[in-house]
């Protein structure tokens, strides 16, 4: 596909609370943009101040897409958000928009930038079950190791508590002798439909951005967290929501077995740990222009230097 011909779509991604959601504003009303949401848990209803879902005020008035679209219940793989990611994009374009793909889940970045092509998942049966058995027995942490052992470079992007994804790289390994990394890269065989500008955000000193990891929490405490995690714990028929990070670090608490101090100490925890795997996937990707916000005098420089490599991209 010749370039010129390829679909214009600028990417802001990074770190969790690095900024892409202010970023991502102030460049949709430069470049009369639309917002495309690239969380994989801002897609759920209810689960709106754990995964940090914008406001309407910091919106300011650009559409954004994908949040808060789907039932907790509801299970969701990255295939489906390429689906309908792909559709939102082009139902963008049609208005004559720039669309704006922002996030911090690299998996379903990759998914759409780079146009994998996934095949339809094979039917539960005895291994998926068997895995699943194994993982609620003995942890996830188990089959993890095991992943690392056979798919060391997939096993490094996975948490434990991404129990669904961890199942699902085992079972594919097991079922066919491929690993998931083989899988992926097996999966790009289509040139991808999009010319994207890939802006990053992240910070030189590692510690501002663990400082702001921890403010962000504390902020979600003031706005309800305990109220909507309350809510998420009580639910026990939750797939893939529940993996997001801010409910099931409060669940000890609300079960009476450790002090609200130490579940907020580990929910900012486990949030700079989130933090520094997002960015060991998001380095490995060449084509990303990084910004840091800590090297410039205030936020609009930082929004500057991102409108400069949009406008030397040539996606406009």
């Amino acid at each position: 596909m010749e370039l010129a011909s390829k679909i214009p779509l600028l990417v802001i991604t990074g770190p969790t609370a690095s900024g892409k959601t202010a970023l991502a504003v102030e460049l949709a009303k430069a470049f009369d943009g639309e917002v495309v949401s690239a969380d994989s848990m801002q897609l759920y209803e209810g689960m709106d101040i754990a995964t940090a879902k914008p406001t309407l005020e910091e919106m300011q008035g650009i559409p954004h897409h994908l949040i808060g679209i789907l039932k907790p219940q509801q299970p969701f793989s990255v295939a489906d958000y390429a689906g309908i990611a792909n559709q939102t994009i082009r139902e963008i374009v049609s208005r004559q928009k720039l669309p704006i793909l922002a996030g911090g889940t690299g998996l379903y970045i990759q998914a759409v930038v780079d146009g994998i092509r996934f095949s339809e998942e094979d039917k539960e049966d005895g291994l998926r079950r068997e895995l699943e058995r194994r993982a609620k027995e003995e942890g996830a942490e188990v089959l993890l190791r095991e992943l690392a052992q056979v798919d060391p470079e997939y096993a490094e992007k996975l948490h434990p508590n991404n129990k669904i994804r961890v199942i699902r790289a085992l079972e594919i390994y097991l079922k066919t002798g491929i690993t998931m990394t083989e899988h992926q890269k097996n999966s790009r065989l289509a040139p991808s439909p999009y010319r994207a500008c890939m802006i990053g955000l992240n910070y030189r000193d590692r510690e501002v951005l663990y400082e702001r990891i921890n403010r962000r929490v504390d902020r979600m405490v003031e706005s309800g967290l305990l109220e909507e995690a309350r809510k998420i714990c009580a639910q026990k028929d939750l797939k893939t929501a529940y993996q997001a990070i801010g409910y099931k670090e409060l669940e000890g608490y609300f079960e009476g077995q450790i002090s609200l101090a130490h579940a907020l100490d580990t929910l900012k925890q486990e949030s700079r740990r989130y933090a520094k795997r997002q960015l060991t996937w998001f380095r490995r990707d060449e084509r990303i222009r990084w910004i840091y916000p800590d090297e410039c005098e205030n936020f609009e420089e930082a929004v500057q230097k991102a409108k400069k490599i949009v406008e030397s991209s040539g996606i406009l």
